[in-house]
């Protein structure tokens, strides 16, 4: 491989270190949750659940990036746990919308808050138009890489 082919060095390539940085926020925010007795996945659908309650199975796993089938185990332990409700049929077709439960609700507050500070930590080196270019940045890169419908 000549040296036109290659990446070039790892702290020069913008891949490798957005999933370095995206490693060090899942490692953070597991040690986060981890009190809570909450994992990342768990924290995402209950949080996506808040802001979209009544996501079918299927629209939540797109949501939090995990398969149909990893969502169901997190959505049953969820409600095992008694932080979501979903109906026993399906209001139509066959999606079971779930919803937050009081417990849940509450659970997530607490779960927001030390993700929020997670979050805040890795932003430290950043002003706050610093940051907004970052999240304008980072939504650019993943809409170049999009499929096209």
């Amino acid at each position: 491989m000549s040296q036109g082919e290659q990446v070039g060095p790892l702290d020069q390539a913008v891949g490798y270190m957005l999933k370095r940085a995206a490693t060090a926020l899942r490692t953070a925010m597991d040690t986060a949750l981890r009190p809570l007795d909450l994992t990342v996945p768990q924290y995402s659908c209950l949080e996506v659940l808040s802001q979209r309650p009544g996501l079918s199975n299927a629209e939540l796993a797109r949501a939090v990036f995990v398969t149909r089938q990893s969502m169901n185990l997190v959505l049953r332990g969820l409600q095992d746990r008694g932080l979501i409700t979903r109906p026993a049929t399906a209001p139509q077709g066959r999606a079971l919308p779930s919803t937050l439960t009081p417990e849940g609700r509450e659970r997530l507050r607490a779960a927001s808050g030390a993700v929020r500070a997670v979050q805040d930590r890795m932003l430290t080196p950043f002003s706050p138009d610093q940051r907004d270019r970052l999240l304008h940045d980072l939504a650019a890169c993943a809409d170049a890489l999009a499929p096209e419908e």
